[in-house]
């Protein structure tokens, strides 16, 4: 006997860009720097709470926010390396992620990349794609 199925796939709508920084700073030195030479207005929220592994309580990471009025345009600023692992444990060795959220020209998004590799600290900044990541719901907020 035959019984007839459907199989239901979902897929995460991930409608953000996402760039990897790598640097030795910390946080707050990284973010100064980055307001300071890319014109960021870059504010400390509460921690970002994930739960990485169900049952083992909340991992938390420090998170930066900053909004564009005239783009509508919300731009976070997350360390990957939290109070009990990794945000992204696929890419260790990335210290921080710059999020941008809404809407970003794709010539912006160049200039912005390149203007990170100018920060003498920034050792990369680099463009990923979320989708390719194992652990991109960690990044939903």
């Amino acid at each position: 006997m035959l019984l007839n199925r459907k199989v239901l796939k979902f897929e995460i709508d991930l409608d953000f860009v996402l760039i990897a920084v790598t640097t030795s700073l910390k946080d707050y030195r990284t973010c100064y720097l980055i307001n300071k030479n890319l014109h960021f207005n870059f504010v400390k929220s509460p921690d970002l709470e994930v739960e990485i592994q169900p049952g083992n309580g909340p991992v938390y990471f420090s998170i930066y926010h900053d909004y564009w009025e005239t783009t509508e345009t919300d731009f976070y600023f997350i360390a990957n390396k939290g109070s009990d692992g990794y945000l992204v444990p696929e890419m260790r060795g990335t210290d921080y992620f710059l999020m941008i959220k809404n809407y970003i020209d794709d010539d912006e998004l160049e200039g912005l990349i390149v203007s990170l590799n100018k920060i003498p600290e920034i050792v990369t900044a680099v463009k990923i794609d979320p989708k390719k990541l194992k652990s991109r719901e960690n990044l939903l907020f």
